[in-house]
């Protein structure tokens, strides 16, 4: 994982995994996948200057990797290249068309600009489920089904400016600010979404699993 070095990541595993830290990433992961039952009807936006594309594409391979079709986003993007290839070239207006049952995603660390919550508030209104994944920007949450709320780190990708945390309201309760950051969010609810939908031991481990993978092998005692 890019600018997480293995101590940082020995330290996720250690604090995380046993302190209930990722209950509340795993409680919104389970509002996503609770809301999305068909497919092409998970909606993903970032803001003009913030186009979640790292998260859609951690979205798109969990979906495939945990063959639940219903899962796979689609990116609605704010500028659409001329040579952008179908599935990357989904305008703004897609959103005008929300219907009851679809999944908006609002997924970005800058705070969102009037024309985005004007659209929104029209999708919620035709009855479509809104979730938030940001740093705190109010206006977001008084739209929201339901919101995560992280920070968005030094390591944050694709940010297109810089953030002030000062900015932005407490993170969600539950979570430890300092470690649990918007990239890390961006690789884990999807993993989280993608266990939702599966059974047994396998619903068990998947999470645990990534954090094994981020920070190596535990180190063997010399006792």
């Amino acid at each position: 994982m890019a600018g997480m070095d293995l101590a940082r990541a020995r330290l996720l595993v250690d604090v995380l995994s046993p302190s209930g830290h990722l209950e509340r990433i795993r409680e919104f992961a389970g509002s996503l996948r609770q809301s999305t039952r068909r497919d092409g009807e998970l909606l993903v936006v970032g803001t003009p200057g913030f186009e979640p594309w790292h998260f859609t594409a951690h979205m798109a391979d969990e979906a495939r990797w945990s063959r639940l079709p219903e899962l796979e986003p689609t990116l609605v993007r704010w500028s659409v290249p001329p040579s952008a290839p179908s599935h990357l070239a989904v305008p703004l207006e897609r959103l005008e068309a929300a219907r009851r049952g679809e999944t908006l995603m609002v997924v970005t660390t800058e705070r969102a600009p009037h024309p985005l919550l004007e659209r929104v508030a029209d999708a919620r209104k035709i009855g479509a489920t809104i979730l938030t994944m940001d740093s705190g920007d109010p206006d977001l949450a008084g739209l929201a089904h339901d919101a995560l709320v992280l920070p968005p780190g030094m390591d944050a990708e694709n940010t297109a400016r810089d953030v002030e945390l000062d900015d932005f309201a407490q993170t969600s309760p539950g979570l430890e600010s300092s470690l649990v950051t918007f990239d890390l969010g961006q690789h884990i609810v999807p993993v989280a979404a993608g266990e939702q939908g599966s059974a047994g031991g396998r619903k068990q481990s998947r999470l645990a699993r990534f954090l094994e993978v981020i920070a190596g092998p535990a180190p063997r005692s010399t006792h």
